[in-house]
């Protein structure tokens, strides 16, 4: 009986690890796959923010997403923890995005440039917000519409 349970539990523990790792390889993937199909036309328009930088956008935004969930869930049974909201740290990522969105944004006398660019960082950034989560749907969703338009 006891080699049943410990069987049981060695089992558990493994499908655990391989489903906690599955999603870190996951998530941070399709993160820069769909901010790739989004970079991928912006590079062909000779843009600033092109392909290497809207995959590092999603990127990133999807490893800080996935960073501060994992903590709040680490801290949740902890007592005396302070508290961790993950919502706010994706607040200080959309401010980031607008910061990088800014700089690609010229006004050269009565033309502006790169508002589209600006744009695109900002639907990148949340199609990695999206894939941290763990919502794919909403990350492809979101990177078809992005295409269309």
């Amino acid at each position: 009986m006891q080699a049943q349970i410990k069987s049981a539990l060695q089992t558990i523990i493994i499908l655990k690890f391989i489903n906690y790792n599955t999603d870190i390889i996951l998530q941070p993937l399709v993160a820069v796959l769909c901010a790739a199909v989004l970079g991928f036309e912006r590079e062909t328009q000779g843009k600033a923010a092109g392909l290497r930088t809207q995959m590092l956008v999603g990127l990133g935004t999807a490893i800080f997403t996935m960073a501060a969930w994992n903590l709040q869930e680490r801290l949740a049974d902890t007592e005396g923890a302070t508290r961790v909201d993950p919502t706010r740290v994706i607040a200080g990522i959309v401010g980031g995005l607008g910061f990088l969105g800014a700089g690609s944004i010229i006004q050269a006398g009565k033309s502006i440039r790169g508002l589209t660019t600006a744009a695109t960082v900002l639907v990148v950034g949340a199609v990695g917000i999206a894939c941290g989560l763990g919502d794919y749907l909403l990350a492809l969703v979101a990177t078809g519409f992005a295409t269309i338009i």
